[in-house]
């Protein structure tokens, strides 16, 4: 018996967040938003204590 309910959301497995946080970390992007954070500089995303 399986002890699973479909509620339309989407699961996502620790592979795919894994590879999510391996990318971002190379995102020239979020790189200097994350440089501008690390300056003091108010922007508009913040980096939550998963990174």
């Amino acid at each position: 018996m399986t002890r699973s309910v479909k509620v339309g959301m989407l699961k996502l497995t620790n592979d795919f967040l894994e590879e999510v946080v391996e990318k971002q970390k190379t995102d020239a992007r979020l790189m200097k938003y994350k440089t501008l954070i690390e300056q003091g500089k108010k922007v508009d995303i913040e980096i939550d204590v998963n990174g």
